[in-house]
Formats: structure tokens, sequence, C-alpha cells
């Protein structure tokens, strides 16, 4: 007897539906998968097999065919264990097949039926409820989840036995109520930027990296401060609106990284990798792609400590990202696209032993160390850094101080204004910060008065500078110009960009 139920996977970072088809025919008892399953898939036999015994089913001993279509792409994790079982039950004449037309099926097994919380169950919803199914079953753990997708009816059945009850009738099982997003952004933070002392250049780069979504190098000998500062870089960042949130929770759903099973994220993430990092970790990848640091950094920060030690593959990866906005890995079964918007943040010593230029200790390494050092990071990769600052050594007087710089809150309500005048300014786009802008929307957009055109002209030819950097330099002056609530770009933010772009010695 043939059977179809419809169960869901992950592809990229959406929900791909499988149309599970079951036939048990008359032969030599066995259990065949077929449709490119991995080996968690393949597994799902033995756990599918206990599973109905031990819930009270008797299971078929003749020849059982499971197809999983469409058969074009490899189909990975345990959650089609439940399709599987419940095409099973129709298929033996158990359940009729029109109680689960127009109804997903999502969850892992376990071998006394009990249905296991799985990764990936929000984009999984999205893409049912896209798709126009009006039902969907998934783990009672992930409920969370599920209360996050309105138009659409989400169960969480406890086990295979509970499922099998309320789709004959025999028991109601009440569908999830729905959540309205919170996204007020929790304003008590473990760090804060009163705690540091000093860096007052720096601070000011770190607000307009924040305000423009602008890219930041800090180059400055140990104990400076650079890894203080870049860990509350995030907590002056504006809160996420719902779509972003919504996107980074589906990144951190498939990756598995998702706390208590559901909870929506409402903190920008920050991501601080190891320079021991491999390329593919830093920028996804795998036999079947799964995403990696930058994609998880989305809509937040990604932070590269000690920069010239990650090694030069897998710095040279994050050009396209940087430049783009987007991570495509090729593979033989397909191309996949995951989102990168990431705000980057890097933090370098100026030498090898780390005191090239300081007051107090001497460098002790030779200029060809030096060189070699700096040539770690290439051109190109360099070029896509807006913001490169030099963090001066803290000086007693600063450290002993009393006086308490100011909060992440009050740096953050500036930031969120001009965040709000880019908004305005660039909504019909589809962004919202002026890093994000083309030369086109420059152009457009980031209107100069004469003394600072001039300023710009001298400047572009006295440096050397490149295309790339001549409308980087200005982007970062329209956000200054934004942050000081003034229309047209003036002489002083132009040079106040040249300064921080190029302000990496001491």
């Amino acid at each position: 007897m043939y059977a179809k139920v419809c169960g869901e996977t992950t592809k990229g970072l959406n929900g791909e539906i499988i149309i599970v088809e079951v036939d048990i025919s008359n032969g030599l008892p066995g259990f065949e998968i077929v449709g490119l399953p991995d080996m968690a898939v393949k597994e799902s036999r033995e756990r599918v097999k206990t599973a109905l015994k031990n819930s009270g089913f008797p299971f078929p001993k003749t020849k059982i065919t499971v197809n999983l279509a469409p058969a074009n792409f490899k189909k990975d994790g345990s959650g089609l264990d439940l399709p599987i079982a419940i095409g099973i039950l129709v298929s033996s004449g158990l359940l009729p097949q029109e109680k689960v037309q127009g109804k997903i099926f999502i969850g892992e097994l376990s071998l006394e039926g009990i249905i296991r919380e799985g990764n990936g169950i929000l984009p999984m919803i999205l893409e049912a409820k896209e798709r126009e199914f009006k039902e969907v079953y998934i783990p009672k753990g992930n409920a969370e989840e599920g209360k996050l997708v309105d138009g659409i009816k989400v169960y969480t059945p406890n086990s295979l036995k509970e499922l099998f009850k309320a789709l004959k009738g025999e028991e109601e099982l009440a569908s999830l109520p729905k959540e309205k997003l919170t996204l007020k952004q929790n304003l008590e933070v473990s760090v804060d930027f009163s705690d540091v002392r000093g860096q007052i250049v720096v601070k000011r780069a770190m607000e307009i990296a924040a305000a423009g979504g602008h890219n930041i190098l800090m180059v400055g000998t140990p104990g400076s401060g650079k890894t203080m500062l870049a860990r509350r870089l995030s907590t002056i960042l504006p809160p996420m609106t719902e779509q972003e949130a919504l996107e980074v929770t589906k990144i951190y759903s498939i990756a598995g990284l998702l706390r208590d099973k559901g909870k929506i994220i409402l903190e920008r993430p920050f991501r601080s990798p190891h320079h021991t990092v491999s390329f593919s970790a830093l920028i996804g990848g795998g036999s079947i792609p799964k995403p990696g640091e930058v994609t998880l950094s989305h809509n937040g920060v990604l932070f590269l400590d000690e920069f010239p030690e990650f090694s030069r593959m897998a710095l040279e990866v994050l050009r396209q990202p940087l430049e783009d906005g987007f991570v495509t890995i090729a593979r033989v079964n397909g191309t996949y696209a995951f989102p990168a918007s990431i705000l980057l943040c890097a933090a370098m010593n100026p030498c090898p032993c780390g005191y090239q230029g300081d007051d107090i200790k001497e460098c002790t390494c030779k200029q060809g160390d030096i060189e070699r050092y700096k040539r770690k990071i290439s051109g190109p990769l360099i070029d896509r850094i807006d913001l490169q600052v030099y963090v001066q050594r803290v000086s007693y007087n600063d450290l002993k101080t009393k006086e308490k710089g100011e909060t992440s809150a009050e740096v953050r309500e500036r930031v969120c204004k001009a965040r709000d005048i880019q908004l305005k300014r660039l909504a019909n786009l589809g962004i919202y910060a002026n890093s994000q802008m083309s030369h086109a929307e420059v152009e457009k957009f980031c209107n100069m008065t004469e003394e600072a055109k001039e300023l710009l002209e001298k400047a572009f030819c006295a440096l050397g500078l490149s295309a790339r950097s001549h409308d980087r330099i200005v982007k970062v002056a329209r956000t200054i110009a934004d942050l000081a609530g003034c229309d047209m770009i003036d002489k002083i933010h132009i040079a106040e960009a040249i300064q921080l772009r190029t302000n990496t010695d001491k």
C-alpha cells in the first residue's frame, strides 16, 4: 500500500519540503530509504522501527521502501524520523491518508517513541507557511520557535503515540499561542564603555563604526585595551529590527546554537574566533554547507584578535563578504548563499614583539621581520577596512582616575539617532547603513561643500588612495556628518574620516 507524507529539512538557511513516499509490498522483509539520504537519515530505519514497536504499533514484516523527494539533493539531519514513521502507519492502514494531507511533520524519534527537539525548526516553519501548509507538527522542545510564526497552526506532540491519537481524533492537541516579539534590547550589560579609561580617539572611532556599520582595525601595543574596547562595541550598536532578529535566530537555529531551544535572539551577535580557525570554519562549508563564523556574526560584530596570526587563506576569504554582504559556497549538489552583513573589528600589534613606537618599551624586531609581519594582511583586505586607528598605551593617571567615562547607553543614543537619519535616507534601497552604499548611492547622497571636495582631492593625490578608499572615506564622512546632524559633508568631516583611515602609526 502506498502513502505520502510531508516532512521538512534544511537547505542552506531555508527550509526544504520533503515528500516522504512509503510503499509496503509483498516480498522479503526489508527497509530501504532512497533519495540521497545522509548517514543520519539512513540510521532512521532502526530508530523508526524500534519507536513504532515500543509505542505499541505493529511493524510490517514485508518489504518497506521509503523515497525522499526531490531526490536531487542530499538530505541531512534526523528530523525526517517522524514523517517516515507516520508514512509507515498510513501505508499499514492504521491512519487514513486524508488525515495527514496539508500537514508537515518534523522531529527525531527516540527508541521509546518520544519526539526529540532538533535544529533549524524556525526556518522550516517559515517555509511551511510560505508554501501555504495549514498545520505543522514539531517537537515540544522547540515550542518557543513555533510561537514566533503567525499564520500557521503549530502543534507540539510529546510522543508518536500522542500524535497518532490526535490525528485519529481520539485526543485533542492544542496549537501553540503566538507571541508578539519584544524587541527592546536589554540595557543591562555585563561590559560597558564607561569601564574604558582614556582612549578618546579610539572611542570616537568605535562610535563612528557603530553609527555607520564601518569596519575598524585597531593597532597598538599589548595591554593597551584593544580587546577590551572590541568587546564593548556590540553594546553601542542599535537594537535589532524584527526582521534582523528573525534572520539571526534562523541562523542560530540551523547551527544548533539557540539557547533554551527557541528563544528569539534580541542582542546583536558578537563572535570572536581564535586565530587558529580554519577558513571553512570562518566562512562556512562542509559537504552539506553550514554557516561559519562570518554568517554567525550576521547583523553583529566579528572580532578578529591577533589579526595577522590568522592564516592567509582564512583572511583572504573575508574579502567577498566584506564587499557584498553575503557568502557564496558552491558544491556539486548546489550553490548556497549565506548572509554576512557584519561589522568587522580587528586588532593587531604594530610588530611581532608588539612594541614598535612605544614610549616605554623598546622594540626588538628587525625591520624585515616587521615588514613580513605586516605583509600577512594583504592590501586589498586592508583597503576594505574603513577605520584604522592606533591605540595608545593608557597612562597611569587615566588608569587611576575616579572620573567615569560615557556609558554605552549614552553612546548608543547618539548612534541610534544617526542610524535613524540613515534609515530615512536609504529606506527605499533596502539598506540601513552608510557602509552599505554603492558608488552610485555615494554620488547621490553624499553632497559635499567645495572645501570638502578640495581637501579630498589633495588627500587622494598625496596618499595615493584607490577608488575604493575614496568612496569609503566619503561614506565615513557621511556618518560623521550624520552624528553631527549636518545635511552637507563639510571639510571637518572629511578631515576626520581621512585621519581615522590613516592613523595606524603613533
